[in-house]
């Protein structure tokens, strides 16, 4: 028996290493936290993509559903991050959201946590709505953890809320691609950069985001038939497109994701150097071959199909 049980402890503890899996503590990589969609999968967390640098985690793009977990298996502290940046206020893309604020909680952070995503429409709320929703002192859902929107809180943590508002449009001035592009964050480490793509019902960002000389872009869920999105990604050494559908997908559901010729022709047009395939749904499950295929058509540079805690180097 009790080497039955000394076997059994090796298994898990090897299985508990092999999941946990940490990027190189030198330059800038993209750790893809959450490689699946809305429906649950085993070994798939929901989207989230966390952006090290120097062995740093600088920031987080979007928090799907076992998010918080994931940051912990790649071996990061929530509360060592610097931003958090929503494409979307979807619950595939926050399911994690409340658990990574607990955690963040429960770590001692001594300093304010920005959170940014997107203004709202009829079916979403505006990003600091969501926030307030949730964790409102007195009205908020989770409103035990109420401290963390007191700005008067101790230690100085809290969370800091902010709507990505599009710029105002003065009367009878023809608005330019580039003013479509929002400078939303920036430090002396990390710049972040936002523009709103096409989607068939929710106010949608995709992200750039600029460490040194080197650039990520995050497509968000979007139909990508829009200049905007083409522009944000000029010149970017990795674009993480999300992968939610085949090419046979109805008109539908390619007015919110792109299809893989959609996605191969904004790399080229684009100049992009690789490109990541996240968020990867049921239905292109078995069908990689057939997308590869479709997107080397259009676009000669490195394609990657990522798995949960895959990592990647601009």
């Amino acid at each position: 028996m009790k080497r039955v049980a000394a076997l059994t402890l090796g298994i898990v503890a090897a299985w508990s290493v092999a999941r946990a899996q940490t990027c190189p503590d030198t330059g800038m990589h993209v750790q893809v936290l959450g490689s699946g969609g809305p429906a649950l999968e085993a070994g798939r967390a929901g989207p989230a993509y966390l952006l090290w640098w120097q062995g740093k985690p600088l920031a987080l793009v979007d928090v799907g559903g076992a998010a918080a977990l994931r940051l912990a298996e790649a071996g990061a502290r929530s509360a060592d991050l610097d931003v958090v940046l929503l494409s979307q206020l979807h619950a595939t893309h926050t399911a994690g959201f409340v658990a990574l604020v607990q955690a963040v909680n429960e770590q001692g952070r001594t300093r304010p946590l920005p959170v940014y995503g997107p203004s709202g429409n009829r079916a979403m709320p505006h990003t600091i709505d969501f926030v307030r929703e949730l964790f409102d002192p007195n009205r908020g859902v989770y409103r035990h953890l109420g401290d963390v929107l007191n700005p008067l809180a101790k230690g100085a943590w809290r969370l800091d809320p902010h709507d990505v508002r599009e710029k105002p449009r003065k009367l009878g001035v023809a608005r330019k691609p580039q003013d479509e592009l929002l400078a939303a964050y920036t430090t002396s480490s990390m710049r972040a950069v936002a523009t709103y793509v096409p989607h068939a019902r929710a106010p949608v960002l995709a992200w750039r985001l600029e460490v040194g000389d080197k650039s990520v872009v995050f497509t968000g869920d979007t139909s990508g038939k829009d200049e905007r999105l083409s522009l944000l990604a000029r010149g970017a050494d990795l674009l993480v497109a999300h992968h939610a559908i085949t090419q046979s997908a109805s008109a539908e559901e390619l007015a919110s994701n792109m299809s893989p010729s959609t996605t191969a022709q904004l790399a080229r047009t684009a100049g992009v150097r690789q490109i990541v395939l996240a968020h990867r749904g049921q239905a292109t499950r078995g069908r990689e071959d057939e997308t590869l295929g479709i997107m080397r058509r259009n676009y000669d540079g490195p394609i990657a199909l990522a798995n949960d805690l895959d990592c990647f180097t601009p």
